[in-house]
């Protein structure tokens, strides 16, 4: 087993913003290969935020990103489980980065759950015909068209989206990372993209966990 040194727990640290302790049992995990750890913290970090799913999120903020040059607005609320950690660096940071890549990106939804019957019956729809357009058969074109689901998944949810600063984070590690860190449930509420010259802007609201399940 390598020797994992100061050096190495540092960088990883900067890396992740993970705790110095969760760095070090990471990198232990991993030989010491940093960027094995990072996906041994990510990992863990989706752990920690789904054990704490059902916890309710009454606090947080709300706040503004202008893009473009004045072109593109985006108006997100994030949703956490206190003042204190609403008020910490770490919080305020990701909504910033999620605000960012809202308005870079323009996601429809932010859950899977969110997408609406009739936005996945289309897309559903528009993908068989063009697998049978190409001849598959019916068993074959079913399997192209879950794998082209999965794909408009990623294409128009939040969640599912590689960030925009990191394409090998999805919106979900990089809100995971910052859960694990700080140790509070943290969600996406809703949030609204504008854009200069187009009349339809894109809203999307969705129900903490917590308070949906107690409906």
């Amino acid at each position: 087993m390598a020797e994992i040194t100061a050096t190495q727990v540092k960088e990883l640290r900067e890396k992740s913003g993970a705790p110095m302790m969760d760095c070090k049992k990471a990198l232990t995990e991993a030989d010491g290969d940093i960027e094995k750890a990072f996906v041994v913290l990510r990992k863990r970090g989706v752990s920690v935020m789904e054990k704490k799913a059902g916890r309710a999120t009454k606090d947080g903020a709300v706040t503004s990103y202008i893009h473009a040059g004045g072109k593109i607005g985006v108006l997100l609320e994030v949703n956490c489980e206190s003042d204190f950690v609403a008020r910490t660096d770490d919080f305020k940071n990701l909504v910033h980065d999620i605000a960012m890549h809202i308005a870079a990106v323009d996601p429809r939804f932010i859950r899977k759950e969110d997408v609406t019957p009739e936005a996945f019956e289309k897309e559903k729809d528009i993908y068989m015909a063009q697998a049978m357009a190409s001849g598959k058969p019916a068993n074959i074109a079913e399997k192209m068209v879950t794998g082209k689901m999965a794909k408009f998944y990623e294409e128009v949810c939040l969640l599912e989206q590689p960030f925009i600063k990191d394409q090998t984070v999805t919106i979900t590690q990089l809100i995971a990372a910052v859960v694990g860190k700080l140790g509070e449930n943290i969600t996406v509420r809703r949030f609204a993209r504008f854009k200069v010259g187009e009349i339809d802007q894109t809203v999307a609201v969705t129900k903490p966990q917590a308070d949906a399940a107690a409906e």
